[in-house]
């Protein structure tokens, strides 16, 4: 086991959970039933493209990671850079495969999303701007794989995935100054970028008439990535931005369950929901960030 975890923490175990709920706050928006579709292929789509994003994200960054964070797998020896490489391109491939076993569309929505992973890692990660839109899109896409069980909803529902575009690049560019601290006003952007989020579901979920169901699950989405980012604008040190980071990955599974509340799957919320606390004992055993 010991050596196996090392190759564990480059995939982010608990973030790839939060990866799942992306499928289905997708499938949820365009009114899936799981008696028509099997979600197993797009599951292990997603946990391909997602965790072959973030090894590829320690590859590229393993030079830096070497001055930063040497704890990490790669530059600490306990993965072989070239090993790291093999298994970072093997996912997303995996991610591809499963997404174009379930239909042509999803494989190409698949496709798009590996291409986006590489972007951010290799060209726009270190870009303030760049950085947070092209990470965003990577989130958004995979919620439109979600969507992609059903083609024929899909393009009048695809344009909410502005909205994890917006979360994820406000969490993306919280984390730029996670090493060595930022300024506030990052983080006053973000949490207006969070705000928009917010108020966007509470929109959806009153014009689905389940504004009185979504309340609960938004606010409690809002008080946890809320708490640590106030934490983190009274006093913005690498430490206390790491945890406001932490708390907005973790997060999305609610942000998620929020969004099949808000369009009348509240069976499917209650399962999303479930989940957080996996990722949660997951994250305290492997890195979120």
């Amino acid at each position: 086991m010991s050596s196996i975890k090392p190759y564990l923490q480059l995939t982010r175990p608990a973030n790839v959970v939060t990866a799942f709920t992306d499928i289905f706050a997708g499938m949820a928006i365009v009114q899936f039933t799981f008696s028509d579709y099997n979600p197993a292929l797009l599951l292990i789509s997603t946990m391909g493209l997602y965790g072959g994003g973030v090894v590829m994200n320690d590859v590229f960054d393993a030079k830096l990671d070497a001055v930063e964070r040497p704890e990490r797998p790669i530059p600490s020896g306990k993965v072989p850079l070239r090993s790291a490489t093999m298994m970072g391109l093997t996912l997303l491939f995996l991610g591809v495969l499963a997404a174009t076993m379930f239909s042509a569309l999803s494989g190409m929505i698949a496709i798009v999303v590996a291409l986006l992973t590489v972007i951010y890692n290799r060209f726009a990660k270190h870009s303030r701007i760049l950085g947070p839109l092209t990470m965003g899109m990577c989130r958004g896409g995979n919620l439109i794989l979600g969507m992609s069980v059903l083609p024929e909803s899909l393009q009048q529902w695809s344009w909410i995935a502005i909205f994890p575009i917006l979360y994820i690049g406000a969490i993306t560019l919280i984390s730029q100054d996670e090493v060595h601290g930022g300024k506030k006003t990052t983080l006053y952007i973000a949490a207006l970028l969070y705000m928009i989020v917010l108020f966007a579901q509470l929109k959806f979920a009153n014009e689905h008439g389940n504004l009185l169901y979504t309340l609960p699950f938004i606010l409690l989405h809002a008080w946890l990535i809320f708490r640590p980012l106030w934490n983190a604008m009274q006093n913005p040190v690498g430490p206390l931005i790491g945890k406001a980071v932490k708390a907005g990955v973790i997060s999305l599974i609610v942000m998620n369950a929020s969004w099949c509340v808000a369009f009348g799957l509240w069976p499917l919320a209650l399962l999303v929901l479930a989940l957080l606390p996996l990722s949660m004992l997951l994250a305290k055993v492997f890195a979120v960030t």
